[in-house]
C-alpha cells in the first residue's frame, strides 16, 4: 500500500526563535521519497535532525524575524516494522502524565471496567470514549486534560486519545500516544490516537472513528500530546498564519487507459466507515 503525505505551515516569527518542528514521518516508516524545506524568501535553512528512542524526528532550527515557510512531502511504501518495546519504555506508558492523569481517574475506571482485560478491556475503554465524548472542532483548548474532556463531554482527537490512554493505565495496561496523517480523515488536519500495549505489541485505538486504522502514517509517539506537537518554540513570538494538511491512499489499480478506477481499489484501506474496529490494528 502506498501513501503520499504532506504539510504546509507559513510561520510568522517576531524575533529570532528557537523552533522545534514534528511533521516528518517517524524513522521505522518506509519511504520511497521525502522532502522537508524551511525558507524565508530567499534563505533556505538547514534543520539538525534529532531522533528520540521511540522513533520520533524532531527538526530544531533558529528562526529569524519574518515569514518562514515548512514544507514537507512523503511518500510512503509498504508498512512500518514494528520495533521493540523496553520494559523501561512500557512502564513509562503506566505512568500519569501531564494530560493524562490516570490517578485522578482511577476510581472510576476501576469501577467501570472492573473484571476487563486484554482485548476486552481495549474494546470497552474504547466503545465507552466514543460514545460518551462529542466530537466538537473549536471548543477544545490546548491546556484541556482527560479530566477536563470527561467532565466535559467534548473535545477533538487528542482529547478522545488522552481519555482512552488515562483510562486503559488506571487499568495497569501500558498506553501512549501517536500523532498521525491519516489518509481519508475529515476534516483533513494531523490526527492524534491512542496506542495500549498488548502481548508484546501496540495497538491502535481511534475513539473518534474518523480514520481508518490501517492507513494511519505516524509521525511521533509520546505519553501525551506534550511530547507531540507539530510545532513548539522558545525565545519569542510566533504566528500561525497558514496550515494544511493532506493524505491520501494511491488506488492499486488503474483502468488500462492509465486513468484512476473508480471506486478506487485501495477505498476500503482509508474509509474510515470500513474500519473493523474489533480487529487489533497496529499503525503502519
Amino acid at each position: 500500500m502506498q501513501r503520499v503525505v504532506t504539510a504546509e505551515m507559513d510561520l510568522e516569527l517576531g524575533a529570532s526563535v528557537d523552533l522545534i518542528v514534528q511533521i516528518a514521518a517517524a524513522q521505522a516508516v518506509p519511504l520511497s521519497g521525502e522532502r522537508l524545506t524551511f525558507t524565508q524568501g530567499d534563505r533556505v535553512f538547514t534543520p539538525t535532525e534529532i531522533v528520540d528512542q521511540s522513533g520520533t524526528r524532531l527538526h530544531r532550527l533558529t528562526g529569524e524575524p519574518g515569514r518562514l515557510e515548512i514544507r514537507y512531502e512523503a511518500t510512503v511504501d509498504g508498512h512500518a516494522s514494528a520495533g521493540r518495546t523496553s520494559d523501561l519504555e512500557a512502564i513509562t506508558y503506566l505512568r500519569p502524565s501531564r494530560y493524562c492523569q490516570s490517578d485522578e481517574v482511577f476510581s472510576q475506571a476501576r469501577r467501570q471496567f472492573k473484571g476487563l482485560s486484554g482485548h476486552e478491556l481495549i474494546a470497552a475503554v474504547s466503545e465507552f470514549v466514543a460514545t460518551s465524548t462529542t466530537y466538537t472542532p473549536g471548543l477544545s483548548q490546548g491546556t484541556d486534560s482527560a479530566v477536563t474532556t470527561l467532565m466535559t463531554g467534548q473535545g477533538v482527537c487528542r482529547d478522545y486519545a488522552h481519555v482512552v490512554i488515562a483510562l486503559l493505565r488506571a487499568m495497569d495496561m501500558p498506553a501512549r500516544y501517536a500523532a498521525c496523517y491519516a489518509p481519508g480523515l475529515r476534516p483533513m488536519d494531523f490526527h492524534a490516537v491512542a496506542e495500549a500495549y498488548l502481548d508484546g505489541a501496540w495497538y491502535v485505538i481511534d475513539a473518534t472513528r474518523l480514520s481508518n486504522r490501517r492507513s494511519l502514517v505516524r509521525i511521533s509517539t509520546g505519553r501525551d500530546a506534550a511530547d507531540c506537537a507539530f510545532l513548539s518554540y522558545h525565545g519569542g513570538y510566533v504566528g500561525l498564519e497558514h496550515l494544511g494538511v493532506h493524505a491520501w491512499v494511491v488506488p492499486d489499480a488503474a483502468s488500462p487507459d492509465g486513468l484512476e478506477t473508480f471506486p478506487p481499489a485501495s477505498l476500503d484501506v482509508s474509509d474510515p466507515a470500513l474500519d473493523d474496529l474489533a480487529t487489533l490494528v497496529q499503525i503502519g
